[in-house]
């Protein structure tokens, strides 16, 4: 048996598919996105601003990076705001369990693995690849 090859080069900058997003910002009606796609740190942090109102959150799918970001949306919704999560799906974690799972509104896991769009590792821009995990839509909402 051959096993498929691993890209263990994996990025944190990839895009949510267009189609994906509309479907979400339909029922939401975002005014921020505090981990935009191909957006520089440099010129603001998304983990160091106060985010808006209603805010759409794809964020590095790293281990720490992804876990700072849940962190923050709990802490955002708290303050009465609405936080939209595009997450991996990893229901054994620490994270799912202690922080996603007692503090969200709504979970929701979606049915195929989304297609997200990026550059690979070779350099070209792709709208095809498919996510290592399943997604999960996870809802923080400080407005109810």
């Amino acid at each position: 048996m051959i096993m498929k090859k691993r890209n263990l080069d994996n990025k944190d900058d990839w895009k949510t598919p267009s189609y994906f997003y509309d479907e979400l910002n339909k029922k939401y009606n975002f005014d921020f996105d505090p981990c935009p796609y191909k957006h520089n740190v440099n010129d603001w942090d998304g983990l160091k601003v106060e985010w808006r109102n209603r805010n759409f959150v794809n964020p590095p799918y790293s281990k720490k990076l992804k876990g700072y970001f849940v962190i923050k949306a709990i802490e955002e919704s708290k303050k009465g705001k609405l936080c939209v999560l595009l997450l991996p799906v990893s229901t054994s974690t620490r994270l799912f369990h202690d922080y996603i799972l007692p503090n969200s509104k709504e979970i929701v896991f979606v049915k195929r693995r989304i297609k997200f769009e990026g550059v690979n590792t070779k350099g070209e821009y792709v709208t095809n690849k498919n996510g290592m995990h399943d997604s999960m839509v996870v809802v923080f909402d400080g407005r109810i």
